[in-house]
């Protein structure tokens, strides 16, 4: 029997609940699009009380999109494109630090990630999410103007090296990359237009001079923190959220040492049409 999912907005720019799924079993070709309608309507869409092991995320995963390998966490062994995420009393560091899209310093970015959390904590933990294309759209003509044409630089060595507590030789591709892309970002299946430069990986606008690059890089992540193109979604058990990594950023809030969030994420390298 078909599902019947049901879509409640969270925010006028971003995010929605879905209900009326089951995504510990295998996708009807009708839910998939739905899903996928829901996700370019909504750019993040979350999923409550779906227990999954790393093998039913990995055939969730696997029915949406082509695994990404992360280039400095090896992924779970036996499970391309998964990896672990966990923050407890003993950690140092915590993954999802400022706003940022997941790996835009790859060569390809990858297209969104399935983040599923089976243990958090009673308060706190949440992950605020962001509309690029709201951002974008709330800028003045002139501006949208100025940026056109421009190309950033995604570095990531100041993040990976040594933060996830692998070294470089433990890594991908045996080197941090570092990569060109455009700042106003063009979605293939739609046209809309989304802005591309995060505090985490964003280091250089290269047609500009430093100084200049600096002033508007500033002005742009200032920008991209305003609350209104934002959502903020209160992990429970066994949730889920599916977040399209091009058109928007997201940040994880650690407010809850010393207790422990745990889960693990597979990351889509591209959709899988069918």
């Amino acid at each position: 029997m078909r599902n019947r999912l049901e879509i409640d907005p969270v925010t006028p720019a971003i995010g929605a609940e879905i209900s009326g799924i089951d995504l510990t079993r295998p996708l009807e070709p009708d839910d998939k699009a739905a899903i996928l309608q829901a996700l370019n309507s909504h750019l993040v869409l979350f999923f409550r009380d779906q227990s999954l092991d790393v093998d039913g995320l990995s055939v969730l995963g696997k029915s949406l999109g082509s695994p990404h390998t992360h280039p400095a966490v090896p992924d779970l062994e036996g499970h391309p494109g998964i990896m672990a995420i966990h923050t407890d009393a003993s950690s140092t560091t915590y993954a999802g630090r400022l706003f940022h899209s997941d790996v835009s310093c790859d060569r390809l970015p990858p297209m969104g990630s399935i983040l599923h959390l089976y243990d958090v904590p009673q308060t706190g933990g949440d992950t605020i999410f962001a509309s690029m294309i709201a951002a974008y759209d709330a800028l003045s003509d002139s501006m949208k103007q100025s940026l056109e044409g421009l190309t950033a630089r995604h570095d990531s060595a100041h993040n990976f090296d040594g933060y996830y507590g692998y070294d470089l030789a433990q890594s991908r591709d045996g080197e941090h990359p570092s990569n060109v892309h455009p700042v106003v970002a063009i979605e293939p299946e739609t046209g809309r237009k989304s802005l591309f430069v995060n505090e985490l990986f964003t280091k250089r606008i290269m047609e500009l001079e430093p100084d200049e690059s600096d002033t508007l890089l500033g002005f742009l992540f200032r920008h991209i923190r305003q609350p209104q193109f934002h959502c903020r979604f209160r992990w429970r058990p066994d949730s889920i959220a599916f977040w399209d990594n091009r058109v928007t950023q997201h940040m994880a809030l650690w407010d809850y040492y010393p207790h422990t969030r745990s889960g693990r994420r597979y990351t889509i390298q591209e959709l899988r049409p069918n």
